[in-house]
């Protein structure tokens, strides 16, 4: 039951919390602040909630955070007064977790992302870090199980944390415990990649929760098909309501779109910083242009190759762009401890600086590369865009759809992957795409350069709308209701 400091009604868990630190050379620590929807969730719920977020400690100054606090919480003054309990998990059986699990395993599963002649292959060594995910997530159940009062509703996120709803029930069968998956859910024949017994083991994990939500209702049904499929368990819909029967239990499937902060989104786009580096781009891309803006990271998932040669194509067989329209492709290097991430990275800047070789002028620069990460940048990018490009391979939600079209001045095309999340609620006034189809994707983006001022701001007038229809404060206090309701 719950410990006697502990009295939380509502917990949070997640890999990455809402603060980290930085170890400086005096030996103190620097802490800085995160942002996103769980951490406008929890500002929302107030603080007479008493609640606690549970995360991982990522790095060595969050892990002498972590130490310092012992099986206490973080300072409130550097979580701006949120209640964070941080676990200092051995470093090797974070990195096997993280890395050898959650990214190199279940991100790609998810994402389809393998090359099956090739890869995967499961044998001994990831059998050890299978187990070393198994210790990451019971260290998360057992705080949870300590921080949480009784019957207390318990949010867990996300694909690093699988397992955490069915070790939370085995101690603490009082909670009312909730997941929420960020990514796609792969359909049955891909998630059998995995070993019988680890998409077993995960798909149990989840369903002992009470409730498992997704950013659309094409994952929630994805999974609901495993469940069946690899568990033989129970499906039965309802209505809008979808319920999934296992081993005497009921878990209810939900969809919460997450959306764009506007107000936030609107205030940051016009701050002194992010005027100074629209100026800069401007400068860079040189008057009477058009531009295509593209923000992501360097994620395997986002297609930011093909998008490169989509590109390509649009110059080749649109010459009367030639010098007419930049490329704004804002590249941030992801996980780069992970070799197949550096070699993408590579291989992107391969890419654009070739499209410059052979297309750029001595006044023109077809491709503006960027690869240091810049929020205020991206946002000046949004604010310019005439046309966003967002084509990933396969993609939970895609929040860079949403926030360009609320950010745009003038209005912008939204070239989008049919295998966005977003496309569920952009689909309508976007020029959708195969992301796979780099001929469609370029005569899609001749479309959105040609279209029309009239159309594009209209476009543009929905799409804000459809984008922050749940914002992340509202997408947080949803799934908070929805749980307290089962």
């Amino acid at each position: 039951m719950a410990s006697e400091h502990s009295a939380a009604q509502v917990l949070v868990a997640s890999n990455r919390g809402p603060v980290s630190y930085a170890l400086r050379e005096d030996g103190s620590l620097a802490p800085k602040r995160g942002g996103g929807g769980l951490v406008s969730g929890l500002s929302a719920i107030g603080p007479d909630a008493g609640a606690v977020w549970v995360c991982a400690a990522l790095g060595d100054g969050d892990r002498e955070a972590a130490r310092r606090a012992g099986p206490g919480h973080l300072d409130p003054g550097d979580t701006g007064g949120q209640l964070v309990r941080m676990l200092d998990i051995a470093p090797e059986i974070f990195d096997a977790a993280y890395n050898g699990i959650a990214n190199s395993v279940l991100w790609f599963v998810h994402h389809l992302l393998y090359q099956t002649p090739l890869e995967p292959v499961f044998g001994a060594e990831f059998r050890a870090q299978w187990d070393a995910y198994r210790t990451y997530n019971a260290a998360f159940a057992d705080a949870l199980a300590q921080e949480a009062a009784d019957g207390a509703a318990v949010l867990i996120q996300d694909y690093h944390l699988a397992l955490v709803p069915g070790l939370l029930r085995e101690r603490r069968p009082d909670l009312r415990i909730g997941h929420f998956s960020h990514t796609p859910w792969a359909p049955p024949d891909y998630y059998r990649l995995l070993p019988d017994d680890v998409a077993a083991d995960v798909l149990r994990g989840i369903l002992g929760g009470d409730r498992a939500a997704f950013l659309t209702e094409r994952w929630a049904l994805a999974f609901a098909d495993c469940a069946a499929a690899v568990l033989g368990a129970e499906v039965e819909r309802d209505g809008a309501r979808l319920t999934v029967r296992f081993e005497g239990r009921e878990t209810r499937l939900g969809v919460h779109g997450l959306g764009a902060d506007a107000d936030f989104l609107r205030k940051r786009s016009r701050a002194a910083d992010v005027d100074e580096r629209l100026t800069a781009l401007r400068a860079q891309i040189g008057p009477g242009r058009r531009t295509i803006v593209r923000v992501d990271r360097t994620e395997l998932s986002k297609n930011i190759v093909r998008g490169l040669l989509a590109y390509r194509r649009l110059l080749e067989t649109h010459p009367e762009w030639r010098e007419r329209v930049v490329h704004i492709a804002f590249a941030y290097p992801s996980r780069q401890d992970l070799a197949v991430y550096r070699d993408y990275t590579d291989e992107v800047r391969r890419v654009a600086d070739a499209i410059n070789a052979d297309y750029g002028t001595e006044g023109w620069q077809p491709v503006a590369l960027h690869v240091k990460d810049d929020f205020a940048r991206s946002l000046a990018a949004y604010r310019l865009a005439d046309v966003a490009l967002v084509n990933p391979i396969r993609d939970g939600m895609n929040l860079v759809a949403k926030e360009v079209p609320v950010v745009s001045e003038q209005g912008c095309a939204l070239v989008l992957s049919r295998e966005a999340g977003a496309y569920a609620e952009l689909g309508a006034d976007a020029l959708v795409v195969n992301p796979y189809d780099i001929e469609a994707t370029a005569r899609a983006l001749h479309e959105a350069l040609s279209m029309g001022d009239g159309e594009r701001a209209e476009r543009t007038k929905r799409l804000a709308a459809a984008a922050t229809a749940l914002p992340p404060a509202q997408w947080f206090l949803a799934q908070l209701r929805e749980l307290t309701d089962v």
